[in-house]
């Protein structure tokens, strides 16, 4: 079976590959509009579907793994900075306080004619608190760190992002950008053939 992840996110990318899922880059080319009313849960389920959609058109008989993460602080979500001012100002907003983060995940197979034919959709929630920044600390994490590409404008789990994180509630793998767990148990309880298939079946390499 081929697997193919519709994203160009490197983080995803590292923890499919953990788990020892083979599998094909084809990033998804929609645009990521979010309308401000919507929930935020549903924000990340509706753009993973958009993206495996996407993708699907020029995959047939693949199964597509697609995602998406946001971050959530007082009921608004924050994006990817568009520039050094705007990521400035959501490390100051994120700073002493609790946020939320949501990852969205659509993974389904599709047929000859490119359609799905069984899919898993569902959403994670984890909340993480930051410790108070000072305006040097944001200063330097904005020129040195990797905060344009990252919801929210920062990582947790390959730069300096990880220093501001003094706790989490729930899975951490959510905050990286794949709730791996979440993904594993779907998989396992609605389509018990891939799972078998992705993470029991021998290697062939």
């Amino acid at each position: 079976m081929k697997v193919v992840l519709a994203s160009a996110s490197p983080r995803r990318a590292r923890l499919l590959e953990q788990v020892g899922i083979r599998f094909e880059v084809m990033p998804s080319s929609i645009d990521e509009i979010i309308e401000d009313e919507t929930k935020p849960d549903t924000v990340v389920e509706t753009l993973a579907r958009h993206k495996a959609e996407d993708v699907a058109v020029h995959q047939p008989e693949r199964f597509i793994i697609a995602a998406d993460t946001i971050v959530c602080l007082d009921n608004e979500i924050l994006g990817k900075p568009a520039d050094e001012n705007q990521a400035k100002e959501f490390l100051r907003r994120l700073s002493g306080h609790t946020h939320d983060v949501f990852s969205g995940v659509y993974a389904g197979l599709t047929n000859s004619a490119s359609e799905f034919t069984s899919f898993i959709s569902f959403s994670e929630r984890t909340k993480v608190t930051f410790s108070a920044l000072s305006e040097q600390e944001i200063n330097q994490y904005v020129q040195f760190g990797q905060p344009f590409d990252k919801a929210g404008s920062y990582g947790i789990q390959d730069d300096l992002g990880s220093l501001f994180v003094e706790r989490i509630d729930g899975d951490y793998y959510n905050v990286v950008g794949f709730p791996l767990h979440r993904f594993y148990v779907n998989l396992r309880n609605k389509m018990p053939d891939i799972h078998k298939e992705l993470f029991f079946a021998p290697d062939e390499s």
